[in-house]
C-alpha cells in the first residue's frame, strides 16, 4: 500500500491527500485484505503520512506481522552550509520518521532520491550506521538510474555496508523505461523491484472521461503523464477492452501486469474501492497472449518526474519534495 495520499491537505506537497479518519479506514481494510507492506516517507505531507500509518498500525496490526518502509530525502542547502554530513543527515531523518511513525525500526529504509551534492560513501555509511543501530533492518533505494545502484552496492561490497536490498522506481503499462536497464540488472543481481505509480496516478484505472481529484489537482502526476496522453491512449483502450472481456476492474488488468514483471507494485489508495481493487489483482492471471497484446503499442517515453531531474545540474535546484525535507 503506497501511503503518499494520506497526510494532512493543508500542510505539504498535494492538496487531494486524505485525512486520518479515512486513512485509519483504508488501511484497516488493506489489512483485512492480507495487504502487509506500507510504504510512507517522511517527505510525504511534512510527515503526516508517517504519523497517520504509524498510529493505524499501532491499533490493527501486529508490528512483527508487517513490513514497513518509509525514505529520507538529499540534505538540504542549509544543512550543507551549517556542516551536516551525510551521516548526521541520515540519523537525524530517520529518528525523526521512527517519532513520526511512533516505532522503534523500520524494515525498510529507502534512499528517497540520488543526492549529488553528498558523497556516496557518507550515504552508505549512514545507513550502514542505521542498520547496526537496529533502526533498520533493510535499505533500499528510489529513483535511480541502474548505474547508480550498481555502484552503490558496489561501494558497500568493497567496504563491508549493508546493501540495497530494493529499488522503488517509476514503472507501469504506460511508462516501461525501467526495462532498459533496471529490470534485467534486477533479475541478475536479486534485487526487489517494487515500483511506485503501479496506475500511473489513476490513469491506468479510468476509462476515457472518468476523472477523480487527484487527476484535476496534482499538478506532479499531469508533468508526469500530460504530455503524453495521445501516446498513452491506445494502451489505456486495450486495458479497457481486455477490462470488459474478462469481466474485471482496469485495475485489476493493470496491477495483473505488473505483478509479472515485479516483486510489489507500491499502490496508493484514497478510497475504500481502490484498496479492494488492487487486492483483486493478485488473484488474476494474465496470459501470455493477453500480456502481448497490452505490451504490443507501448512506444519509448522520455524521462520525466524526479528522474528527469536526476542530475548534478538539478541538485541544487528545488523539487517536489523540498518541503518535505525539513527536521522539525
Amino acid at each position: 500500500m503506497g501511503c503518499m495520499g494520506f497526510g494532512d491537505a493543508q500542510n505539504g506537497q498535494h492538496s487531494w491527500t486524505i485525512d486520518e479518519a479515512h486513512s485509519r479506514e483504508i488501511i484497516k481494510r488493506g489489512l483485512e485484505l492480507g495487504v502487509n507492506f506500507f510504504d510512507t516517507a517522511i517527505g510525504y505531507q511534512s510527515g503526516t503520512s508517517e504519523q497517520y500509518v504509524g498510529r493505524a498500525l499501532r491499533d490493527f496490526a501486529k508490528r512483527d506481522e508487517v513490513v514497513v518502509a518509509t525514505k529520507f530525502l538529499p540534505r538540504t542547502n542549509e544543512e550543507i552550509e551549517a556542516g551536516i554530513s551525510g551521516q548526521e543527515h541520515i540519523r537525524r531523518m530517520l529518528d525523526k520518521s521512527l517519532q513520526n511513525l511512533g516505532m522503534d525500526h523500520v524494515d525498510l529504509y529507502i534512499y528517497h532520491m540520488w543526492d549529488h551534492q553528498t558523497p556516496l560513501y557518507d550515504i552508505m555509511e549512514g545507513l550502514n550506521n542505521a542498520v547496526k543501530a537496529g533502526k533498520a533492518r533493510y535499505i533500499g533505494i528510489s529513483n535511480c538510474f541502474a548505474w547508480q545502484l550498481a555502484k552503490a552496492n558496489a561501494l558497500a561490497e568493497k567496504e563491508g555496508f549493508t546493501k540495497f536490498v530494493s529499488v522503488q522506481g517509476h514503472y507501469n503499462l504506460i511508462f516501461r523505461e525501467e526495462e532498459r536497464e533496471m529490470a534485467p540488472y534486477c533479475r541478475e543481481e536479486n534485487i526487489a523491484m517494487t515500483p511506485y505509480s503501479a496506475l500511473a496516478g489513476g490513469r491506468l484505472s479510468k476509462r476515457s472521461g472518468e476523472t477523480s481529484k487527484r487527476l484535476q489537482e496534482d499538478s506532479y502526476a499531469q508533468l508526469k503523464y500530460g504530455a503524453a496522453h495521445d501516446q498513452d491512449a491506445p494502451i489505456l483502450t486495450r486495458v479497457a477492452e481486455l477490462a470488459d472481456r474478462r469481466g474485471v476492474s482496469m485495475t485489476e488488468i493493470s496491477l495483473a501486469w505488473l505483478l509479472t514483471r515485479v516483486t510489489a507494485p507500491v499502490v496508493g489508495a484514497t478510497k475504500l474501492h481502490h484498496i479492494e481493487g488492487a487486492a483483486k489483482a493478485v488473484d488474476l492471471a494474465l496470459t501470455v497472449e493477453e500480456c502481448a497484446y497490452l505490451e504490443e503499442l507501448y512506444t519509448p517515453h522520455p524521462l520525466v518526474g524526479v528522474m528527469a531531474q536526476n542530475t548534478i545540474a538539478a541538485a541544487k535546484k528545488d523539487h517536489v519534495w523540498s518541503t518535505g525535507n525539513q527536521i522539525i
